[in-house]
């Protein structure tokens, strides 16, 4: 694993810092919550990805090799839910006017990594290509977990940020309004990408 520490950071790097659908929705929220409501939304994905990794390394990449069509289950799960999400992004404020008070939750988050496929993929990528299972299993698995656990910190709160900083500019409803469909949109172009 030595050799692969900076292959593995930079993998991790390329994946957890890209626009993808936990980025998406972390941002959003901080854009119309701040960062402070959004914490839980960070915790769900952090906490759900370092467990998803924890599972890949026990055995979900065989499992996913030998039952394929479960990547498929999850993929189409994944799929229905990033367009509800999106269909949410989109139309935040209810039928009275009033903005929605709380962003996806803790709960939500969490649960999602489960079906989000860009997860799914990169962590069995990054399984397969970083851990040797032949030799040293157990420190590499652990030193890839602290290495996923870290960047998803990273990940969550520079996306956060990012929210947060744009909710200055939100001087206006258009602005808002517009900024909720450009996520919305973002999260189905990752759908569509899943697939091409």
């Amino acid at each position: 694993m030595n050799s692969q520490l900076i292959p593995l950071i930079l993998f991790g790097i390329a994946a957890g810092f890209s626009p993808g659908p936990n980025n998406i929705v972390t941002s959003h929220s901080a854009y119309n919550f701040g960062f402070k409501k959004t914490i839980p939304t960070m915790l769900g994905v952090i906490s759900g990805w370092t467990l998803l990794s924890i599972l890949l390394l026990l055995g979900s990449a065989v499992i996913f090799t030998k039952f394929a069509y479960l990547q498929i289950i999850i993929k189409i799960l994944g799929s229905i839910y990033l367009f509800y999400l999106a269909y949410k992004i989109s139309f935040t404020e209810s039928k009275s006017g009033k903005k929605v008070s709380k962003p996806v939750t803790f709960v939500n988050t969490f649960f999602f990594q489960f079906v989000n496929p860009k997860s799914i993929i990169a962590g069995s990528t990054a399984v397969s290509l970083f851990v040797d299972v032949q030799n040293n299993y157990l420190r590499d698995s652990i030193i890839f977990v602290v290495i996923m656990f870290l960047l998803a910190i990273g990940s969550q709160i520079t996306w956060c940020l990012m929210g947060s900083y744009l909710r200055k500019f939100a001087t206006s409803e258009k602005f808002m309004s517009n900024f909720n469909y450009t996520m919305s949109f973002l999260l189905i172009v990752c759908v569509i990408m899943f697939y091409v």
